[in-house]
């Protein structure tokens, strides 16, 4: 029963994501961009001051669990040369990153796309991989699915490789809080969005240290602060981790 629940709420997140980029008429959840996330740029910043451009080059691939419009990916390939691979649950999305994947000259960059979920096994060689992105992703998958993820994350990226993390904070964040106790989904540290109608998990800063702790150590942690503006439109709390893959 529990899988036949988690089959009919991906289908439900799927069609969700599919109108958000189809876009028109009912398209309020997100104001979607197709310049790079801030975060990635910041992040970015950090391994260049880190270690140059060691993870940031045409020799090396990057894997972006959730890539939406490609937004991303477009900018670490067109910035740095990297080869790279995006998955989104979203066939409109997808669409519109293959449409984008184009250099100043109109050559193919080199990225490839995929509709498909996160959950199971990433089909990638061991240790091939410079860097990983999930931003606001596995959020969506429940404990055992989020386990898995993360020891498939370690096994593909290259011992010193990095993996930028992003996820919602439970700490401080009432917002949050309210909806464990209104909408409770029967795991712990999770609920049912009222919008989408799927799981959504929201974490604590140590439980997603244990998370990462075997594969991983944590060289920073950055934490949203929106939470705390007396506003209907703060925004939720998140926390942004930088982790390099053990050698």
């Amino acid at each position: 029963m529990k899988k036949k629940q988690r089959i009919k709420g991906r289908k439900s997140a799927q069609g969700f994501w599919d109108k958000e980029y189809a876009g028109g008429k009912g398209k309020t959840h997100l104001a979607l961009s197709d310049e790079p996330s801030e975060d990635l740029e910041k992040f970015v910043r950090f391994l260049e001051r880190d270690s140059g451009q060691e993870y940031l080059n045409f020799h090396q691939s990057v894997v972006d669990l959730g890539c939406g419009n490609g937004r991303n990916l477009i900018y670490l390939s067109k910035t740095f040369g990297v080869r790279g691979t995006g998955f989104d649950i979203a066939s409109s999305g997808i669409t519109q990153a293959k449409k984008a994947s184009f250099n100043e000259e109109g050559e193919n960059l080199p990225l490839e796309y995929e509709v498909r979920s996160i959950a199971g096994a990433l089909p990638f060689p061991d240790e091939s991989q410079a860097i990983v992105l999930d931003m606001m992703v596995s959020h969506f998958l429940n404990i055992e699915e989020r386990k898995f993820l993360i020891s498939e994350v370690a096994r593909i990226l290259k011992p010193g490789g990095w993996f930028f993390f992003k996820t919602f904070l439970l700490d401080e964040d009432r917002h949050a809080k309210r909806l464990l106790e209104s909408h409770p989904s029967g795991e712990a540290g999770s609920y049912i969005h009222p919008e989408i109608q799927v799981a959504e998990h929201v974490s604590t800063q140590e439980e997603l240290e244990e998370l990462l702790a075997p594969y991983f150590k944590i060289h920073k942690i950055h934490k949203s602060h929106g939470h705390l503006k007396k506003t209907k439109s703060a925004k939720r709390r998140s926390i942004g981790v930088y982790a390099e893959r053990l050698y």
